[in-house]
């Protein structure tokens, strides 16, 4: 019997139209996808939509990709966060460690295969972390209701 995971969902952040038809072209299949051509566009799309991991260019007019990862924590920390660039500015990943809280940094144009092992990563990650919350929640509940038998005894 296949164990089945569920579909990643992905959101690909790009100001280049022709690198989000692309990357949607290569991992259609693969991953439920999202696409924004700008910062803006992908914040209204994490606020409306349950993401996995994103993954945005650093270059982008208006915000960039660490400027970008940083509202987002804001909004929903939770996503796994990779940050593409086509230049080697050490600054930008600096930042993107420090303010980002980046999983991983990869340089464009990116390798189909070393793109898809990071997502694969990052998303096994976010499970395991998912995972953990929810334990804890559980035992928490657990936590709880065991106090509240404690204190029924000990009243009575």
């Amino acid at each position: 019997m296949e164990n089945k995971k569920p579909k990643i969902t992905v959101l690909y952040v790009d100001d280049e139209e022709n690198n989000l038809v692309s990357f949607k072209a290569t991992f259609r299949f693969k991953y439920k996808i999202f696409t924004a051509i700008s910062g803006s566009e992908a914040i209204d799309i994490v606020k409306k939509n349950s993401i996995d991991v994103i993954v945005t260019d650093q270059r982008m007019p208006e915000m960039t990709g660490v400027e970008l990862l940083e509202e987002i924590i804001n909004i929903d920390p939770e996503p796994m966060r990779i940050l593409l660039t086509g230049y080697t500015d050490m600054g930008a990943v600096i930042d993107a460690v420090n303010k980002g809280k980046i999983f991983h940094y990869l340089n464009k144009p990116w390798s189909e295969e070393e793109l898809d092992e990071t997502i694969n990563r990052a998303y096994d990650i976010y499970s395991e972390r998912k995972n953990l919350l929810d334990t804890y929640s559980k035992l928490e509940l657990s936590n709880e209701q065991l106090e509240f038998l404690l204190r029924q005894k000990l009243l009575s």
